[in-house]
């Protein structure tokens, strides 16, 4: 089956396989894709993650999630911000800062995907992919 977006299948995916609290989860592999985990990984909401080529496919993104010392969700939301039928797009001052900076937006960049405090850091703006909390 066709997928129409896969970014937001990732995050659905994502957010399934934390609210069963499942160790690993498989996404589709597409450079946007892996720059969200890479976003995700630098800010300590998942483990790691894995990419598998397989050959005349695009391959697969394993994804290892993380929880708390009790078992305690890292994830509480995951919220797909822009859509294929709405894209938002903001400037650097205008990235929003959930919960006050305890969650992350993350941002696709001229100069990749990266989470709003490395937009910041590095004074781009871009489309506003997901929020993190």
């Amino acid at each position: 089956m066709a997928i129409n977006d896969p970014v937001a299948d990732m995050l659905t995916r994502i957010r399934n396989a934390a609210r069963n609290k499942s160790k690993h989860v498989a996404c589709v592999n597409n450079k946007v894709c892996r720059g969200i985990a890479q976003a995700l990984l630098e800010e300590g909401y998942i483990k790691g993650f894995d990419v598998l080529e397989v050959p005349g496919k695009s391959g697969v993104i394993n994804v290892a999630l993380k929880y708390g010392p009790r078992g305690e969700h890292i994830i509480h939301e995951l919220t797909r911000a822009s859509k294929p039928g709405r894209r938002v797009y903001s400037k650097v001052k205008d990235i929003p800062r959930p919960m006050q900076g305890l969650g992350i937006s993350i941002v696709s960049t001229s100069s990749g995907v990266m989470s709003d405090r490395k937009a910041r850091e590095q004074n781009v703006g871009g489309e506003l992919l997901c929020t993190v909390l």
